[in-house]
């Protein structure tokens, strides 16, 4: 499985790329794609590179950095790497770019800041978008999601696992860089993350900014202390929850069955052949899945 490469940039217009200023920080954005827009939030880099060519003919995709996937502009204090920052970053650009009502998409951690960002700004919401992510990423997820992999996982997934350790000890992982160590510790964990347990990622991050003061506060805490609860009666946009069945990463599907009574409006679907990322594992699958909710939808 290799990754689809985003369209070359001499095919873009001028207008489809930039930079959006967010603090100290310059959010790099990118446009592709025909339809109704759709924000996607995390690393305009590597993001463009996980969803279809095909999605591309019916949404109009606008990758966007967060904080931890910009550039770093320096020392800056933790409270630019709150939640209220990251949301609103997401807003101003739907502004500045005049996006008008948007499709807010999140995977991983992100899709936690996509909910959020719906919460606050349910008019400038047309569709929710969640993928590959565990309600919370608290204590009890955490056990949750080491005994499905304990439970879960065949030997030879699990022989994949340590065949990674041993090529990559965390004593040598330890003396990268931090983003890099980032970036390595992902593509080690791949028999975690995805379907096909021999597949290496690292073509998906070349050219990815990580920014791990952000990156370290954002998932060690921001995300860690979001209850999802918090508002969630009240959201009448749609939410579209996109799962992988070799997801070891954020937790069995069923995590998600005390949280589901508390969504005015949701759909699940659990990807039988994907690991932690349905829209490049099974893309055509999910594609058909997710354009046909938004139609059922609108």
């Amino acid at each position: 499985m290799k990754p689809e490469m985003p369209t070359p940039s001499s095919q873009l217009s001028r207008l489809d790329t930039g930079t959006i200023a967010a603090g100290a920080f310059r959010l790099r954005y990118r446009i592709e794609g025909t339809g109704a827009p759709a924000i996607v939030i995390g690393s305009a880099t590597y993001y463009p590179r996980v969803f279809s060519q095909v999605l591309r003919k019916q949404l109009r995709l606008v990758f966007l950095d967060h904080r931890g996937f910009a550039p770093t502009p320096g020392n800056v204090d933790r409270s630019e790497f709150g939640l209220e920052k990251l949301v609103d970053d997401v807003e101003k650009a739907r502004q500045e770019l005049q996006l008008g009502r948007i499709a807010i998409v999140g995977h991983s951690g992100h899709a936690l800041l996509a909910l959020e960002y719906a919460k606050k700004y349910p008019a400038n919401t047309s569709h929710v978008i969640m993928v590959a992510m565990a309600p919370n990423l608290g204590p009890a997820i955490v056990e949750a999601t080491e005994r499905y992999w304990q439970e879960s996982v065949s030997p030879e997934r699990k022989a994949a696992m340590e065949d990674n350790l041993h090529s990559l000890p965390d004593a040598e992982l330890a003396k990268l860089p931090p983003g890099e160590a980032f970036i390595r510790s992902y593509v080690r964990n791949g028999p975690r993350i995805w379907y096909d347990p021999r597949f290496d990622s690292s073509s998906l991050w070349v050219g990815v900014d990580v920014n791990m003061d952000v990156m370290g506060h954002v998932w060690g805490q921001v995300f860690r202390d979001i209850d999802i609860r918090e508002n969630l009666a009240a959201l009448d946009r749609p939410v579209f929850l996109a799962l992988g069945r070799y997801d070891f990463l954020v937790g069995p599907p069923s995590s998600w069955d005390p949280i589901r009574p508390h969504f005015t409006n949701l759909t699940v679907r659990v990807f039988e052949k994907s690991g932690h990322t349905p829209p490049m594992e099974e893309s055509e699958l999910f594609d058909d899945e997710l354009l046909r909710w938004i139609q059922r939808n609108q």
